[in-house]
């Protein structure tokens, strides 16, 4: 019985810690917030690809995970796409 206990007991800490750690792996992946314009601006380019002004989902999703995290919460109007401007807007809102 103490065995089997053990045994259940390790598979809960398992299961518990295993998504934790997951979490905080992703997480630790995922740069600082910027500090200012300039940095906003500078991320945005690196992200913008193909330099048309826009930056979309897929292109957050490969240069501004914290963007795509938030997604459905930036692109209100179901555009596929954000600017520079709205960027700014929302960085300055959450520093």
């Amino acid at each position: 019985m103490t065995k089997s206990l053990i045994a259940i007991s390790s598979a809960l800490v398992l299961t518990v810690t295993m998504p934790l750690a997951a979490l905080a792996q992703s997480a630790s992946n995922v740069p600082a917030t910027p500090a200012n314009d300039a940095e906003v601006e500078a991320r945005f380019k690196a992200a913008d690809k193909n330099g048309d002004g826009k930056v979309t989902r897929e292109e957050a999703e490969a240069g501004l995970p914290r963007v795509a995290m938030a997604w459905e919460k930036i692109d209100v109007d179901k555009k596929g796409y954000i600017t520079l401007e709205q960027l700014q807007f929302i960085a300055a809102n959450n520093r």
